[in-house]
């Protein structure tokens, strides 16, 4: 069994930044590729980049490339996500999830959920 809390979010100007955390708990969490999603009023969930257990292969969506970054500690059960230059169509409650095996671009694969963070990008 994984839990998985995530914070960081808030109201930033257009530009700005933002770090959201993802913090375990679970023996095994290392064990799982994490992902994060982006959900916007009235969208479906989408995919916005995952990590492998060990932190060395990452994945990003072609929306956020070049301005997100995936990373992780599992000394301290954590993934990071540096947002940079947001956009205000950035705007959107985000999850972290986990997954062992599947397609890591689909959210039904996850087998853990947090229960999101709201970012909110200003023009």
């Amino acid at each position: 069994q994984v839990q998985l809390v995530e914070s960081g979010g808030g109201l930033v100007q257009a530009g700005g930044s933002l770090r959201l955390s993802c913090a375990a708990s679970g023996r095994f969490f290392s064990d799982y590729t994490t992902g994060w999603f982006q959900q916007a009023p009235g969208k479906e969930r989408e995919f916005v980049a995952a990590i492998s257990w060990n932190g060395i292969t990452t994945y990003s969506a072609d929306s956020v490339k070049g301005r997100f970054t995936i990373s992780r500690d599992n000394t301290k059960n954590t993934v990071y996500l540096q947002m940079n230059s947001l956009k205000p169509e950035d705007t959107a409650v985000y999850y972290c999830a986990a997954i062992r095996v599947g397609n890591l671009r689909v959210p039904y694969e996850y087998d853990y959920w947090g229960q999101g963070t709201q970012v909110t990008v200003s023009s």
